[in-house]
């Protein structure tokens, strides 16, 4: 075992670091184990050395679950829960202890969402690669089950969960007890007849089957079974045409109905005679409705569908402010993990602000602040690696240079030998284009969005021309001085008197082709003095003034030219502006602070959803038309205007609030909201149903009018009633009015951090209308 350090780590040390050893692989594939418990130490954060040294931790991993533990257990951590494994060269803070044992040793579990990498080192590289074939092997193949795999791994969860004294059986006591960590409130007398019906052995105990029967007693779900029975002629399937006739009438799926019907058929149906015969049982029509056919969100959206060779400034572009931090914007943590993790989740523009650092080395923080340092070489290489694992459209790395002359060199040097033909550094056929490029065309090209001493037309006739003198190249250096938005400083730095900016070293200018940073003046100046490649950024407080004053100017500016919008400085936690308003005007980058999860990132996630989460959002025709008349703040669009009406059915598996409280039960509500201009922003909720989370019934009826369906978000959230306090999250779901399905449709709920909350769900039926009769204002 590699010795242990004497000190527990350096300040910037902030992850949990654990060994183990006598690691080895079980025979089920789907399961590891310790041959013997493991045994390491783990290095706490900073803030807690002073409670002692480090501490002896044991480990294994059973059920589906991780499980760490020192003296008492540290909460299981779920496969479920894992994104992927990576090697421990990968790791910032295993990099950093490379001295102390080989990195081959080293690993790192990385989460879905926001949650903290875990840094993990084995007793060897042997160990290290069991663990880590094993976890991924594990997370592969949570990742690939089926609706009904999923179904049956929760419904194993929580068997676990509720078998206190883990004998594979439950009694009745230990079943009351899981009925209320499941969020269900059921008279006592009925919850023991329910038991006795299923308890087929009559062992007084349930077991595995018994207790899968247990599991549908409860969630019978009678308002479905009423929808079938309305379709049924005989209430007990539905035959080819009767499937057709619910398509049509309910689902809106129009002509291809007959078609569709056959194909779902064959794919939900359970009996192989139901599907011979073309007819679909009940248990066939709820897997439908519960499958992502039967989902809000429109399956033909999830793929790239839309067209992908416009200009760039055709489309919303999913766009990160200060993608380096992943806390708050004056002492926060930097890491390439920002990146890394906005990479994957889509985004196609990232912030870089970079400062002269130590040895020659150019360095990326948040300037004037005490945010953390890290090497600018370290943040090209996960950009490099990462750029196009989600989507292999266009990435643009939009450089805020505060660097020294010869540190500027070292960022141009960076830039073209560690991402090579990744990077485009010049004009995609060698010559003077008249419009941007399209992201088809970009693909898997990577764009420096920055300052530029010259025009691209002065950079394409001197290519072969022999460079200016010293002196005359120092004159257009000092002309074409940093033109990008000002960096946002904290309050207490604002009241420094500021350095005169450094000259812009040419190499790094080159690197600018399609981006040029312009500082912008009004309108009418980008109109007579600007180019179609050059982009200016507005602070939030800017651009909605623009909006404001100016909505229509600012439309039209958009249809020709890149902007980007950044959030105040002001905004020292991180928070974010509601982005809405400025796709509202067209705005293609609208950068928010990706590290912070709530409403503004709902509707981020939301609106890329689709397109296959390529980033890239074609915007709608008006805010493309050079001749446009739209205003944001006065929309005009009633031959377009519909009427949506929501009904909220019920609800299916809603997690609970305080899972340390287990008497306690949920009281759900439906929250309905409209994210669009203006007058379409509004908010409904269904009355709260009293503690019951399992399957809550409200049958409300939900209307608004909707001005601009093209512009349109709509984000459905579930909550807990409070009558005491504001009421508590439970999860949402968000998606664009043109990826929404019509009729009878499940929502699958999710975390504050995106993440999945299945098999939580809410049933509702859709219905949108021409026109706003029988609306009120």
């Amino acid at each position: 075992m590699p010795g242990r350090p004497e000190a527990g780590p350096s300040p910037a040390d902030t992850s949990k670091r654990i060994y183990f050893r006598d690691i080895t692989k079980a025979h089920d594939p789907h399961q590891l184990q310790l041959k013997k418990w493991g045994e390491g130490f783990l290095w706490l954060p900073p803030r807690h050395l002073e409670r002692g040294s480090p501490q002896t931790w044991n480990g294994r991993i059973e059920f589906g679950h991780i499980m760490l533990w020192c003296n008492c257990f540290y909460p299981a951590i779920s496969i479920s829960d894992v994104d992927t494994v990576r090697e421990g060269h990968e790791s910032e803070l295993l990099r950093n202890l490379a001295e102390e044992f080989p990195l081959e040793q080293g690993f790192t579990i990385v989460f879905h969402g926001r949650r903290s990498n875990l840094d993990l080192v084995a007793n060897s590289v042997e160990e290290a690669q069991i663990w880590m074939q094993g976890l991924q092997l594990l997370v592969d193949f949570v990742t690939s089950m089926d609706q009904q795999e999923r179904l049956d791994q929760w419904l194993s969860d929580w068997f676990q969960h509720g078998d206190k004294n883990q004998d594979g059986r439950m009694t009745f006591g230990e079943v009351q007890r899981l009925l209320h960590l499941m969020n269900v409130e059921m008279d006592q007398d009925h919850a023991f007849q329910l038991f006795q019906r299923a308890d087929a052995s009559q062992s007084g105990t349930l077991e595995g089957e018994e207790f899968v029967e247990f599991y549908k007693s409860l969630t019978q779900r009678p308002e479905v079974q009423e929808l079938f029975e309305k379709f049924s002629s005989d209430g007990q399937k539905l035959t080819l045409l009767e499937f057709v006739d619910f398509l049509q009438e309910e689902q809106k799926e129009g002509e291809r109905a007959s078609d569709l019907a056959l194909e779902l058929i064959d794919c939900y149906e359970p009996s192989d005679s139901g599907k011979l015969r073309h007819v679909l049982s009940m248990d066939g029509f709820l897997s439908y409705l519960y499958s992502k056919d039967g989902d809000i969100f429109n399956p033909t959206c999830l793929p790239i569908y839309q067209d992908m060779t416009q200009p760039l400034n055709q489309y919303y572009i999913s766009s990160s402010h200060n993608t380096y931090l992943v806390g708050d914007q004056l002492c926060g943590q930097s890491s390439v993990e920002g990146y890394i993790r906005a990479l994957k989740r889509g985004c196609r523009c990232v912030e870089v602000d970079i400062w002269d650092g130590p040895s020659g080395e150019p360095i990326v923080y948040h300037g004037h602040t005490l945010t953390s340092r890290i090497p600018f070489k370290d943040v090209v290489a996960a950009i490099g690696q990462y750029a196009f694992q989600t989507s292999d459209y266009p990435v643009i790395l939009s450089l805020e240079n505060h660097c020294s002359w010869e540190q500027q060199e070292i960022i141009a040097c960076h830039l073209t030998e560690i991402l090579g033909n990744q990077l485009l550094s010049t004009t995609l056929d060698g010559h003077l284009p008249t419009q941007l490029p399209s992201p088809e065309e970009l693909r898997r090209k990577i764009l420096v969005k920055g300052k530029k001493l010259k025009t691209l037309e002065e950079d394409l006739e001197e290519e072969e021309e022999e460079p200016e003198s010293e002196l005359e190249e120092a004159e257009l250096q000092l002309e074409a001085q940093m033109e990008s938005e000002p960096q946002e400083l904290s309050p207490r730095s604002k009241d420094k008197k500021k350095k005169s900016k450094p000259i812009l070293c040419p190499s790094l200018s080159a690197l600018v082709v399609y981006l040029k940073a312009v500082t912008f003046y009004s309108f009418t100046h980008s109109r007579e003095h600007y180019r179609f490649y050059e982009t200016s950024s507005f602070s939030e407080a800017k651009a909605k003034s623009l909006i404001k004053e100016a909505g229509n100017e600012f439309v039209l500016h958009n249809t020709w030219q890149l902007s980007r919008v950044y959030p105040s400085g002001l905004r020292t936690d991180s928070s974010n502006y509601n982005p809405q308003e400025f796709w509202n005007a067209g705005c293609q980058m609208v950068a928010l602070n990706m590290q912070t999860a709530g409403l503004e990132m709902d509707l981020c996630d939301g609106l890329f959803r689709q397109n296959a989460g390529s980033g890239y959002v074609l915007k709608p025709d008006f805010l493309r038309d050079a001749q446009s008349s739209f205003h944001p703040e006065r929309p005009i669009s009633p031959f377009k205007a519909r009427t949506l009406l929501i009904q909220v059915i019920s609800g299916q598996q809603l997690p609970k609030v305080d899972k340390t409280k287990e008497e306690s039960i949920v009281d759900p509500l439906v929250r309905v909201e409209i994210f669009g201009v203006r007058p379409d922003t509004s908010r409904q909720e269904t009355s709260y149903v009293e503690n019951n989370g399992f399957n809550p019934y409200w049958g409300q009826t939900l209307c608004f009018r909707v001005l601009v369906p093209e512009l349109a978000l709509l984000r459905f959230v579930v909550k807990d009633y409070d009558w005491k306090s504001r009421n508590d999250f439970i999860g949402q779901y968000t998606l664009p009015w043109n990826c929404m399905q019509q009729g009878y449709r499940h929502i699958h709920l999710l975390s504050k951090d995106g993440i999945s909350l299945h098999p939580a769900s809410i049933f509702v039926h859709i219905c949108t209308r021409e026109g706003l009769e029988g609306v009120e204002s």
